[in-house]
């Protein structure tokens, strides 16, 4: 028996937010001083840095388990199950949902509860909840669902990364311009096909680290209401991932077996081009080779940092050969490598 995924799907917003449209916000550091920057020279900073032209928000009046349900139905359709033999329902997000314009999140009932809901599943031994380790939750939800099937416990698992950031984001911090709204879905089940999940590596770094990102006030003093916004120390999240990603991701593929010249692809969280650039690269430089091209598929781009979204997202599309001269075909060695909010990161190998 292997435990493959046999499904997916994704929800990529239809708004799009291009980078022009933030020449005329008002930018300011974090101790509610002015930048001393025109905002076309910040913003094309920006770009030069993560490599976003533009990023997708939701329509006002669907949220964040919304989302998750549209890439959901996907996800069952492409691996042609019953929804009725789903066993376990895991939601990854982070925010739960949060109405347009609203300042409060609303996580009760639980997003996957909201899904179950609007997939409309009648098993009650169909269990949702949900997950919050922050951006590598997807991948984390994956890790789950591979242990309650390896245990015997389950056969079909949903395994769901959504987010709608737009709704939580300072629009007096440049930081604004990295996130994004969208989904990502996958059917996990057991199956006699040969491949699957191979190995996997999980940790947590919070004795120093577990307020990288945290929430926080508007940069704009003036501004008096009870409103938190998704804050970050960058400097400090680079440095972090790029000293211990690497070293997760070298941990999972020895614990594989498999030899790093056999990797097709590193699917990495879609979080900021030149850090998952350097990530890579450090990983591969950890067996003394150079990074090879085309190894690292980026969807950053067009479609901005969607948090727990980003890696299911990005695997749909090069499955269904919507990103451009990137593919996947059956047998190849993919790994799939995280780092967010906690502390997290984590890692898995994966054979197509």
């Amino acid at each position: 028996m292997n435990i493959k995924i046999t499904g997916t799907g994704s929800y990529i917003p239809a708004n799009i937010e291009k980078n022009e449209d933030f020449h005329n916000h008002e930018f300011l550091n974090s101790d509610g001083s002015a930048i001393k920057a025109p905002n076309e020279i910040i913003v094309r900073k920006f770009k030069a840095i993560t490599g976003i032209d533009e990023r997708r928000y939701a329509k006002p009046h669907l949220n964040t388990s919304d989302l998750a349900s549209f890439a959901a139905e996907k996800a069952i359709e492409n691996a042609k199950i019953n929804r009725e033999d789903l066993d376990y329902i895991i939601v990854a997000h982070n925010y739960g949902d949060v109405r347009h314009d609203s300042i409060q999140s609303d996580t009760v009932p639980s997003i996957a509860s909201r899904v179950k809901h609007l997939l409309r599943i009648k098993n009650p031994k169909c269990v949702g909840y949900d997950l919050l380790f922050g951006c590598p939750g997807w991948v984390q939800g994956v890790i789950q669902a591979n242990a309650f099937i390896k245990s015997g416990i389950a056969k079909k698992c949903l395994v769901i990364g959504a987010e709608t950031l737009s709704r939580i984001i300072d629009p007096h911090d440049r930081d604004s311009m990295i996130y994004s709204d969208g989904a990502g879905a996958v059917i996990i089940e057991a199956t006699e096909e040969t491949g699957g999940l191979i190995a996997h590596e999980s940790a947590t770094f919070a004795l120093d680290e577990a307020h990288f990102i945290y929430f926080g006030e508007t940069n704009k003093p003036e501004i008096e209401d009870n409103r938190r916004y998704i804050k970050m120390y960058g400097r400090k999240i680079y440095e972090f991932a790029l000293t211990n990603v690497p070293l997760a991701m070298k941990t999972c593929l020895d614990k594989s077996g498999i030899s790093i010249t056999d990797v097709k692809k590193v699917l990495i969280h879609q979080a900021n081009e030149k850090m998952d650039e350097a990530i890579v690269k450090r990983f591969y430089e950890l067996y003394d080779m150079e990074m090879p091209k085309g190894i690292m598929p980026m969807s950053i781009g067009k479609l901005g940092n969607s948090s727990v979204a980003t890696i299911p997202t990005l695997y749909d599309l090069i499955l269904n050969g919507d990103l451009e001269n990137q593919e996947i075909n059956k047998g190849d060695v993919i790994m799939f490598a995280s780092v967010g909010a906690g502390m997290n990161i984590n890692a898995i190998v994966y054979k197509q």
